[in-house]
């Protein structure tokens, strides 16, 4: 199998411009991408189940790989929710697909969003990590508008072996990350409200 477009950009630019930036004195110290973990969360399948499959159906089309039905960890009484209820949908990338994906995410998904002004800096969990919310699953040019029963969100973890947020976000801005640009005074450019 053919080296993905960005795995070779790793290869090849990323590790060593974060090898020279950071004086690591091995090339394993340099951070790497370890998965990608698509969640989406389904509220309407404590009504009906069957909402799930077509939540789960989407998940597979967008990531390539088949999806794990997450269950509830506790009841919570006023949502009608019981543990171990179905309540959401979620796939672990690795590997080849992984890079597929964010090669995906980072090109023509996200460049895709309305009014898109770059990712917020401050969503790194101070672990190397990166979260991020997509509001719909129609940015995907896996999913069929006609097709789709409702909008439905989903959260994206980009978990890498980076330290420190610093590493982190030098390393994924490398890889593509499209983030907001730090203004001078110390704050990002961001969008103020929902418009």
């Amino acid at each position: 199998m053919a080296m993905t477009r960005l795995r070779e950009r790793y290869q090849t630019q990323v590790r060593p411009a974060m090898s020279e930036r950071f004086g690591y004195k091995n090339v394993q110290q340099v951070p790497k991408l370890e998965k990608v973990v698509v969640n989406m969360s389904v509220s309407d399948a404590i009504q009906n189940s069957k909402v799930l499959d077509s939540a789960a159906a989407e998940l597979v089309a967008i990531s390539g790989q088949k999806a794990v039905i997450t269950k509830a960890k506790k009841s919570i009484a006023a949502f009608k929710l019981r543990q171990g209820m179905n309540i959401g949908c979620k796939v672990t990338l690795r590997g080849e697909r992984m890079y597929v994906f964010l090669d995906k995410l980072f090109n023509i998904v996200l460049p895709r969003i309305r009014d898109f002004r770059g990712l917020p800096r401050k969503s790194f969990d101070g672990r190397g990590n990166y979260n991020l919310g997509l509001r719909e699953q129609l940015v995907f040019p896996e999913i069929n508008y006609d097709k789709v029963d409702k909008t439905r969100g989903m959260d994206i973890v980009i978990v890498t072996t980076a330290k420190t947020d610093e590493e982190a976000t030098e390393f994924l801005t490398q890889m593509g990350l499209p983030l907001q640009r730090e203004r001078s005074d110390g704050a990002a450019s961001g969008r103020r409200g929902r418009g």
